[in-house]
């Protein structure tokens, strides 16, 4: 039945991706087809032998010893502050992002991971097809985040073609940075975040693929990164510190902004319709959560969870999975986990536009006329990763 759901997902991305695609005669699906392979490939390795599982399980226990670490400063700066035994979600899933900030700063700075970039890329391009400038981007955002990676190619955005600006921005909604890994664990499993990670960068650019596809050959190749002014050592570890924190606050606020009104509309519906919104959504997501291969008994809880993550942000729909998880079966559990690991919702459109227009204002009014398509593509690749996880669980 793994297989089954694994051809009714992929045939619902398609089937959506075809219906909005700009040129559907030049799809390629040889590309398509070598990136689907190397999901399976990937999924399977990362959750299915020894040496994958390996792999997963250092990644993890490396991300909780940062978050470790980090608690050394928040403890010293905030200790006390909460009773014995009370763990707030700032203190332990927001606060270590200054850490985990400053350590990327760091590895940035003394040039590891650019180098990391720029070779993962090239051998991404390599498997892809795709031109060397999408696969560094599909990668360093992966790493860096948004808006951030938009400033590593800032001479390349105003000479882009349309179809090339949208293949990036698809790219940085379906990411996650690496400063929000951390506290991504806090909330799932360690394993499905990691493997989320990976599937996503493929996910983005096979559905670009679809909705937008175009042959790199006659693409102009930009693929010249921005070289960032360096700056003294400790003054980018103070800038890191200003920037983790600045992170801290924006998801702080947004939780509390999207919570609150989560629940002012929860009460609403419960008073007029007698349903939640949060069930309202479940239900017209279900059968997207079924065709991915979530059990039918449970595919009004998965959807809501799902729809809440579209609607608000990854951060409140993890925080509600957490609330009915373990009612869920593993294989729900999993599919929903990699589905939430992005930052397709409708706020991260709003953040990428504003990005692309403080760069170029033409650039930045196109993607904010495609905005709903970019959120549509960004959504579907998230699909395309929890129906590759379905197969393997």
């Amino acid at each position: 039945m793994n297989i089954v759901f694994l051809v009714t997902g992929l045939l619902l991305v398609f089937a959506i991706g075809y219906l909005f695609s700009n040129d559907r005669k030049h799809i390629n699906y040889k590309r398509i087809g070598i990136m689907l392979a190397a999901q399976l490939i990937l999924v399977f390795t990362l959750m299915n032998t020894s040496f994958g599982l390996t792999i997963v399980r250092n990644i993890g226990n490396f991300f909780e010893e940062l978050m470790a670490i980090a608690d050394a400063g928040i403890e010293f700066v905030l200790g006390g502050i909460v009773n014995e035994g009370e763990e707030p979600f700032i203190f332990t899933a927001l606060l270590p992002l200054v850490f985990i900030s400053v350590l990327i700063g760091i590895l940035n700075h003394i040039k590891i991971l650019p180098v990391l970039i720029k070779y993962t890329g090239l051998i991404l391009s390599k498997i892809t097809g795709m031109g060397k400038l999408e696969s560094y981007f599909a990668v360093s955002t992966a790493v860096l985040g948004q808006p951030e990676v938009f400033l590593t190619i800032m001479k390349q955005i105003p000479l882009l073609s349309q179809r090339r600006l949208y293949t990036i921005c698809t790219s940085a909604m379906s990411a996650v940075s690496m400063a929000m890994v951390g506290a991504y664990m806090t909330m799932l499993e360690p394993k499905y975040v990691v493997t989320a990670v990976a599937l996503n960068i493929f996910s983005a650019l096979i559905v670009a693929n679809i909705i937008n596809p175009y042959d790199v050959a006659e693409e102009d190749d930009l693929a010249q990164t921005e070289e960032q002014e360096r700056v003294p050592f400790f003054q980018m570890v103070s800038q890191s510190v200003m920037d983790g924190l600045k992170l801290v606050v924006t998801v702080a606020a947004m939780l509390l902004g999207f919570i609150s009104l989560m629940e002012l509309i929860n009460v609403l519906f419960l008073g007029v319709f007698n349903i939640s919104f949060q069930t309202l959504l479940g239900y017209i997501f279900a059968p997207i959560a079924f065709l991915m291969g979530v059990p039918w008994s449970e595919v009004v809880d998965a959807g809501s969870i799902m729809a809440t993550k579209l609607v608000t942000n990854e951060f409140v729909a993890m925080l509600n999975f957490g609330d009915i998880s373990a009612g869920l079966s593993e294989k729900t559990t999993a599919i929903v986990s990699v589905y939430l690991v992005s930052f397709a919702n409708f706020g991260t459109v709003g953040i990428i536009a504003g990005s692309i227009r403080s760069i170029s204002e033409k650039q930045g009014n196109y993607i904010s006329k495609v905005a709903l398509k970019l959120l549509l593509g960004a959504t579907l690749a998230s699909v395309i990763s929890g129906t590759m996880m379905g197969l393997v669980i």
